[in-house]
């Protein structure tokens, strides 16, 4: 059983470091990076489908260099076996269509796996597309919305139960043959069901924290070059997406005055210590004074 999952980098919005270049173009690398949020529930189903059935886990990326400690950062989640970086600049500034030629194409070099996961979409376009259109390049049947799954392995067949158009009231249970490509659902919940689940799942933590710290030795980095892809029809020459204008988003305002303070300033730190005295505790406090039972 081999699942491949694939998972992306998106600008940490909270540091306030985004960059763009004169066209408008996010220059990833110059941003501060973390893990699309939404892919940890596809690393949740990846890792329940090697605690039941064994086999290889593979993590997929596409970016810079740098992509390198989000791949490290999904192996601490999903115990995975190795990882892959798709990453030149002949890649760059690709939409989704670009985005999965890209992968599918080097999911066919890697030898299409029995099970390919994505998350439901990614926090820097929402568009959801690419895990979509990744399916629809390798002829792969897909199920969407995802809330929980299980494999057939003698049967060839993938059981999941989906939510209906993202209703979390409503579900329905489908199922299709292998290999398949699974997107999950922000509400997918793995479940480990016998006491021999819950030991595997012990097992492959302790193995994988060694393998993570050292994931520079499993990770594997291809470029246009090592998947005999035209630069004509990936990255930026090969996206169809014309993005007409980026406009930055203003910080919102402070709603409370600050003051600010020099803390080798011995007077003015002494005022500040004399303003939060009575939320300290002890006698003469708010809460001393209160009584309280």
């Amino acid at each position: 059983m081999h699942t491949v999952v694939l998972t992306k980098g998106v600008p940490d919005f909270r540091e306030g470091q985004v960059s763009f270049d004169e066209e408008g173009h996010l220059e990833r690398g110059k941003t501060p990076t973390v893990m699309n949020p939404n892919d940890r529930f596809a690393l949740e189903a990846a890792l329940q489908t090697k605690v039941r059935h064994g086999g290889r886990v593979s993590l997929m990326s596409m970016g810079p260099p740098g992509y390198g400690e989000v791949l490290q950062e999904g192996m601490r989640s999903v115990y995975a076996d190795d990882c892959y970086l798709l990453s030149d600049r002949e890649m760059a500034a690709a939409d989704t269509w670009a985005t999965s030629i890209t992968i599918a194409t080097a999911l066919e070099k890697l030898g299409v796996p029995d099970l390919v996961v994505a998350g439901f979409k990614t926090a820097d376009g929402e568009t959801g597309h690419t895990g979509l259109q990744t399916a629809w390049c390798l002829g792969m049947p897909i199920v969407t919305h995802v809330v929980a799954l299980d494999v057939d392995e003698d049967a060839g067949t993938l059981r999941a139960k989906r939510l209906v158009e993202g209703d979390v009231t409503e579900i329905e249970t489908v199922e299709t043959s292998l290999p398949a490509f699974v997107v999950t659902d922000p509400e997918f919940d793995a479940s480990y069901r016998t006491a021999g689940e819950r030991l595997v799942l012990k097992d492959l933590r302790a193995e994988t924290r060694d393998r993570a710290e050292r994931y520079e030795a499993v990770m594997t980095t291809w470029d246009h070059a090592d998947l005999n892809l035209d630069p004509d029809y990936i990255g930026l020459d090969g996206s169809p997406t014309i993005v007409s204008s980026v406009d930055p988003i203003p910080k919102a305002p402070a709603e409370r005055e600050a003051t600010m303070v020099d803390p080798g300033d011995a007077a003015a730190m002494d005022e500040v210590l004399e303003v939060l005295r009575p939320f300290a505790g002890g006698d003469g406090s708010p809460t001393a004074e209160a009584g309280g039972d």
